[in-house]
């Protein structure tokens, strides 16, 4: 008679699966017939759990027997199931697929979750989401819980040891806003991007502070210096006031390469209109030119050109010279990653669009948290080994033997 039973509930979950499919409403969620058969499954598991527990009891002359259930609702990633625990007499049996005050079946949901979050989406999107496709419904404390178990490994990846010695790195900051005390304000992201011996690029670490100045860039270089690092051949930047000074005090024999596209960006600043391409396409000779010389001779004739008419962009120029042209000492290959920052400025894009829909994080937490996963979950598409990089390495091999004898055995 079971027998007949079980097979007439068999046909007619099979029945009611055929109509789901056919009738293209959602495979999973609450009331699906998938989720009826895992909250069969899982009910029967944990009887069989129960009955085992007991014989193992009787067993060892302990006595004991079942007594009843306790009713609880399971949330699981085929949607909500209603779970029957079976009790002891003795209350000495826990489950193990799911635990007596366990409310969630580990099936996945977790993993969806974090996936979800990388991808930018707030925690309230996350829980629509989770909710559209799974039928389940999870608060945004639950949410905010879960994602949090990435914290400490967050904290382990901030604090790895780092190789003593990086060719090039590239050092900038892009703003975000972070409510801090009820207010929201800006907080800059500090982006520490990499290229190491074997041309790998690496992201160095996170740090958050309120504002981008060469002070606290110090305090990022102290902390990778305590984490390892011994040497950086080349540092690009920007233009930020005092920002060489702080590089030389931390990383004397570092050479600073300035962003030349910045200087340009910011020389074209005020020049008329009419005269806009002239002075670009003049700035364009030296900053182009094959070597030292001929960049000295087309600035030469720069300034004779438009000295009096721009002399402020003369005078830039000048003053930053040695850290605009250092590329110069270098050959083709490497002056075309390290004459501007716009490898780290494409890392900033990506983080930008990953996170494109927030506007602004209830913490810094919760900042460097998005951040971490969104760029862990896209590695694909920033970390990966620089074009034509054995010509690099043998360019600087030839011209810092000391350095590469140091550092690489």
């Amino acid at each position: 008679m079971k027998e007949e039973e079980s097979k007439t509930e068999a046909l007619e979950l099979y029945e009611r699966m055929k109509q789901r499919l056919y009738s293209k409403e959602p495979m999973f969620g609450d009331g699906s017939p998938f989720s009826e058969l895992l909250q069969t499954m899982v009910n029967k598991m944990l009887e069989g759990e129960a009955d085992h527990h007991i014989e193992n009891e009787l067993l060892i002359g302990n006595k004991n027997k079942r007594n009843g259930y306790i009713k609880k609702q399971v949330i699981t990633s085929s949607g909500p199931i209603e779970v029957l625990t079976p009790r002891d007499r003795n209350s000495t049996f826990d489950p193990e697929l799911i635990g007596k005050r366990e409310r969630e079946l580990h099936s996945g949901l977790d993993e969806q979750i974090i996936a979800l979050y990388a991808q930018g989406n707030s925690v309230e999107d996350v829980r629509r989401l989770i909710q559209k496709m799974y039928g389940v419904e999870i608060s945004a404390g639950k949410i905010s819980q879960i994602t949090d178990n990435v914290l400490p490994e967050i904290e382990s990846w901030r604090n790895r040891p780092l190789q003593t010695f990086y060719p090039i790195v590239y050092l900038d900051a892009i703003h975000f806003k972070v409510r801090h005390e009820g207010v929201y304000s800006n907080r800059a992201f500090y982006t520490v991007y990499s290229v190491d011996w074997a041309g790998n690029r690496d992201l160095l670490g996170l740090y958050v502070n309120q504002s981008e100045g060469a002070y606290n860039w110090g305090i990022v270089l102290q902390d990778i210096k305590k984490r390892g690092v011994e040497d950086i051949l080349v540092i690009c930047t920007d233009n930020l006031k005092g920002f060489s000074q702080t590089i030389q005090e931390e990383f004397p024999k570092s050479i600073v390469q300035k962003c030349i596209v910045h200087q340009v960006r910011s020389s074209m600043k005020y020049v008329d209109e009419k005269d806009t391409r002239k002075v670009a396409a003049a700035l364009k000779r030296v900053y182009s030119a094959p070597t030292m010389e001929a960049a000295l001779s087309a600035f030469e004739l720069f300034k004779q050109q438009w000295g009096k008419t721009y002399g402020y962009v003369v005078q830039q120029w000048e003053q930053d010279w040695q850290e605009l042209m250092a590329f110069m000492d270098f050959g083709a290959e490497i002056r075309r990653m390290i004459y501007t920052t716009n490898p780290v400025e494409a890392l900033h894009r990506i983080i930008r669009k990953i996170i494109k829909g927030k506007a602004a994080w209830v913490s810094e937490t919760a900042l460097v948290k998005q951040i971490y996963l969104a760029l862990m979950h896209n590695e694909k598409s920033w970390k990966r080994t620089a074009y034509n990089w054995k010509s690099i390495q043998r360019d600087i091999m030839y011209k810092y033997p000391d350095l590469i004898n140091k550092h690489i055995r």
